[in-house]
């Protein structure tokens, strides 16, 4: 989670605001992209190029500036800083980027005392909808509407939607349904990449009689010890029981208490609560809820004094966890597989993201919201990534290209999104009701790790969820 202190600067609107936004909105209407200015990689580059007729649309907003608020820090702040160079050396507008670590707090605070930002990057539907409720969110215009289904489609759309109405364009993702491993140990010992559940579930039993034990884990992350555990709970949610139950789940229509969720935690245990699977490397069961989630699959790498963990199931962001250097690739000392549905034509994919939510209908932040949620911007945010950081970062925007892309884990995550079979669902617990997703499910999941059963987990999760 990304937190931030808010710099909140809230623009005048001058006599020229209404020019201005007859400016930006003909020029969207006119475009055939939705407003996308390009499409692509564009004819610019992250650090400001020459050509700005595909900017024009968006009108002349000299001496307006817009601020951006956000939990996202040094140093993946500065490829955000660096994306909107060229709309800035183009259009005139000054774009102010501001993000501290408690930005989730600070933003519902400032929302509430009537001073937000223009803009804020929010990581969580529930925290969209927790500032929705504030009254401050605006609607972004038309422009934004058509870019998003374009180019991200309606299952992001609707998670950016609270109440029937959409406010919030996707921005950033994150794929949770991998599972790391060494490549160039599955290739010395004769392992495959599994393509089903079964297949997954055959490999570790392999991996048993060779005398391995496959899995390493951990849950301790300080106050939001558990959230691994969550997300292990989701996938099997999507994977054996389908999308449509788990939107049920995540709404509350269907009870942890349910068969189908019992059923979803039960498998998930016959991986992390089997002494024959796990913790390999760190120690038995019970050590999965002691062990950091940042250090459980470092074991995977055999160069860093490791090679003691053969699976990891984390998300895209564990790279960042290994340390520099990483010989990270598909022949690689370390990779990640897509964690496998129950057939090979199933794809669900748990993922996180980011939405870009505005509080001001100024000309300057619409343009720069409509501009944000085209392929253009994502491909000049991509560049700026791999510049700045090697990588790291994501889209659910379809028109990323992926020669933009420098890390071999983006590459894949963008392959995952991006399959034609995919099923995408936002991870359940950051949509749940706080007192369930980032608290009971936590609380309870790692007193389950630790020997609580199946059925008094879920009875105690669900006796935490609000009464209407």
């Amino acid at each position: 989670m990304t937190r931030t202190r808010l710099r909140a600067r809230q623009g005048v609107a001058l006599a020229a605001g209404a020019a201005a936004i007859a400016l930006v909105f003909a020029g969207c209407s006119s475009d055939d992209n939705g407003g996308g200015g390009g499409g692509g990689t564009g004819t610019s580059t992250a650090g400001g190029g020459s050509d700005c007729a595909d900017y024009s649309q968006y009108g002349d907003l000299k001496g307006k500036t817009v601020t951006i608020y956000a939990g996202i820090v040094a140093p993946e702040d500065q490829p955000y800083v660096d994306s909107f160079k060229q709309f800035e050396k183009c259009t005139g507008v000054k774009v102010n980027y501001t993000a501290d670590k408690n930005f989730e707090q600070q933003v519902l605070v400032q929302a509430k005392a009537g001073n937000p930002p223009d803009i804020a990057i929010v990581p969580q539907p529930g925290l969209l909808a927790q500032l929705v409720a504030t009254g401050k969110v605006v609607k972004p215009p038309q422009a934004v509407a058509d870019n998003v289904d374009k180019w991200f489609g309606p299952d992001w759309k609707k998670y950016g939607t609270v109440d029937g109405t959409f406010y919030a364009a996707p921005s950033g993702a994150s794929v949770k349904s991998l599972v790391w491993y060494s490549p160039k140990q599955f290739k010395d010992a004769g392992y495959e990449v599994p393509k089903t559940l079964d297949e997954l579930k055959a490999l570790s039993d392999k991996m048993v009689a060779d005398g391995n034990k496959p899995w390493c884990a951990g849950i301790n992350s300080g106050e939001a010890t558990g959230w691994p555990i969550t997300d292990w709970v989701e996938d099997f949610v999507l994977r054996l029981d389908g999308a449509d139950v788990y939107d049920k789940w995540v709404s509350g229509d269907v009870k942890f208490t349910d068969p189908q969720i019992v059923q979803a935690f039960d498998a998930v245990g016959a991986y992390l609560k089997n002494p024959e699977y796990v913790n390999a490397g760190i120690g038995d069961v019970k050590s999965i809820a002691t062990e950091t989630f940042q250090e459980a699959g470092l074991g995977i790498d055999p160069t860093q004094g490791g090679g003691t963990c053969w699976l990891h199931r984390q998300a895209s962001f564990y790279a960042a966890n290994f340390p520099k250097g990483t010989n990270i690739g598909p022949d690689g000392d370390v990779f990640a597989f897509y964690l496998p549905g129950k057939a090979e034509s199933d794809h669900p994919v748990l993922g996180a993201g980011e939405f870009v939510t505005a509080f001001s209908d100024r000309p300057e932040v619409q343009a720069l919201q409509t501009f944000w949620s085209t392929d253009t911007w994502a491909n000049l945010k991509a560049k700026a990534s791999s510049d700045d950081t090697g990588g790291g970062w994501i889209s659910g925007n379809k028109g990323l290209d992926a020669a933009n892309l420098v890390n071999p884990i983006d590459k894949l995550s963008v392959e995952i999104l991006n399959d034609k079979n995919t099923v995408f669902r936002f991870d359940g617990s950051d949509q749940m009701p706080a007192a369930v997703g980032s608290g009971a499910f936590w609380k309870q999941a790692t007193s389950w790790i630790t020997g609580q059963s199946t059925q008094d987990t879920v009875t105690k999760i669900q006796a935490a969820w609000p009464s209407s």
